[in-house]
């Protein structure tokens, strides 16, 4: 399959380009060899997320691809997962750029975002099903753990709206489906989904709520990030995009839909009534616990002619949920060090993709300017409420995205007794250690002391000109990885400003 014109075509600021809808970015990966057709039958309540999870557990991330299942025992739409979150390199390709760029363009957005613009008609409103024929089971929900889920998860972009403001959010949440016509909502206090809900259900009104499945990429990456407040997450997501989202009135409410998405579900809330979720699998890799959820009645259904479900890869990680999460939310976290907390020193963020994107570890790169700088930095992220377990931080000669850079660092700059910082008593959501809810976090100060010797390896110079000899000799090509320059670069002018102090 090669690349459209039209999506040849398609421009965006700083020469990026980024695909209008989901199903042009599918197209696309599978030009570039990044998506595999399964043609084979596969059944929703298990094949499905038994054969995607093999993505993750059986290949390194750069040899990562999507997966689009076109024949669904039971259904005529095709199932698409994992896509965005297949890896960092699927990630960048869906912004337009780089792995190297991701955070460039994520802060460009965040600093830049740009408004919705409504359209009259769209793609996702191409079938209209109407109450009265609503069946759930219509749709191929994947269950994701086989043997202990019990019911189909949604995991797609939910809009609410705080009905004394007419303000709009967007956010990714769990829908368990319950019945043919009624979802859970997994919202608690504290999630704008829920403070939106209760400006209706202080009043005992049913609150307007949609569901969007399969958006433009763009959507799907705001959605998921923990936005600060004041930035919306549509308006980020044009930001990402360099032009306005589309959007489109839904048919049972006032609220805006995305125009590009697949399929949208339209329902309200229930003002008081609670139902039981059953157990799902979380991002921390253990089953989470079955508890009292809000839930919506369906009222509509909206979808493209020959519409295409995505759903998020989760639970144990990696997955396509905690790489999401975790690409959006490093740079919501560089953004908020550098502009809103006066941090310029700070260079990179890098969340751990084996645990959940918001909840696991997270490490600073940074050079700090004055003794305690760099615990400070670290105490400051580590309290972002209930976010991140271990915070590290580390000099900016450190690739922060190697393990092997990171392994090596820890063995060699960190002085437990002088170095670890434990915050005690916090509140840690999901976190399986957790007694009754509490927990505790950990501050990891490996930056470099000022007491290490030079670095055990040659000087720049002899080493690339080591390189060109082995190209020569004709041994096999490899790429100097991206990190060493910068390694050999910074301890350079370490040891040269150390020998003008001697002077």
């Amino acid at each position: 399959m090669t690349i459209s014109m039209e999506e040849e075509n398609r421009k965006v600021k700083n020469g990026r380009k980024m695909c209008g809808s989901m199903r042009e970015f599918i197209d696309e990966l599978e030009a570039h060899g990044k998506l595999h057709r399964v043609s084979k039958e596969v059944d929703p309540s298990w094949e499905i997320s038994c054969m995607a999870r093999w993505i993750y557990q059986g290949f390194p991330m750069e040899e990562r691809f999507g997966l689009l299942f076109e024949n669904v025992k039971g259904s005529s739409m095709a199932v698409a997962t994992p896509l965005i979150g297949a890896s960092r390199q699927v990630y960048a390709r869906a912004l337009g750029t780089t792995p190297e760029k991701i955070h460039e363009v994520w802060l460009q957005a965040l600093r830049q975002p740009i408004a919705p613009k409504e359209v009259k008609s769209a793609p996702a409103q191409e079938v209209v099903i109407g109450k009265g024929e609503i069946d759930l089971s219509y749709l191929p929900v994947p269950i994701w753990t086989p043997g202990k889920d019990r019911r189909p998860c949604i995991t797609a972009c939910v809009i609410t709206k705080d009905k004394n403001t007419g303000v709009q959010n967007m956010g990714t949440y769990r829908c368990q489906v319950q019945s043919k016509n009624r979802i859970t909502l997994n919202t608690n206090p504290g999630r704008q989904a829920y403070e939106n809900y209760q400006t209706y259900a202080v009043n005992g009104e049913p609150a307007p709520v949609a569901v969007a499945i399969c958006c433009e990429p763009a959507v799907h990456m705001a959605t998921a990030a923990a936005l600060p407040k004041g930035i919306d997450e549509i308006t980020a997501a044009g930001g990402l995009k360099g032009a306005p989202v589309e959007m489109v009135r839904a048919k049972t409410s006032d609220l805006l839909v995305p125009a590009q998405a697949e399929i949208v579900v339209e329902g309200e809330i229930h003002p008081t009534g609670r139902m039981k979720e059953d157990a799902f699998g979380e991002f921390a890799g253990y089953m989470g616990p079955v508890g009292d959820r809000p839930f919506f009645d369906v009222q509509c259904i909206t979808h493209r002619k020959d519409p295409i479900y995505y759903g998020y890869l989760s639970q144990h990680p990696p997955s396509e949920s905690t790489l999401i999460q975790g690409q959006a939310n490093e740079c919501v976290i560089h953004k908020l060090l550098v502009d809103d907390w006066s941090e310029p020193t700070v260079v990179d963020v890098a969340l751990n993709q084996t645990h959940g994107g918001l909840l696991g570890s997270v490490v600073i790169q940074m050079d700090p300017t004055y003794p305690g700088h760099a615990k400070r930095v670290g105490r400051l992220v580590a309290e972002m409420g209930v976010f991140f377990k271990t915070v590290m931080v580390v000099n900016s000669d450190i690739d922060i995205r190697h393990q092997q850079h990171l392994d090596w660092m820890m063995n060699s700059r960190v002085n437990p007794e002088r170095d670890l910082v434990i915050i005690k008593d916090v509140y840690q959501i999901y976190d399986p250690s957790a007694v009754d809810g509490m927990g505790s976090k950990l501050v990891i100060d490996a930056t470099e002391s000022g007491s290490e010797p030079n670095l055990s390896l040659p000087p720049k110079d002899l080493f690339y000109k080591g390189y060109e000899s082995w190209k020569e000799a004709g041994l096999p090509d490899f790429e100097p990885p991206h990190w060493m320059e910068r390694l050999l670069d910074y301890h350079a002018e370490r040891m040269e400003a150390l020998e003008k102090e001697k002077d």
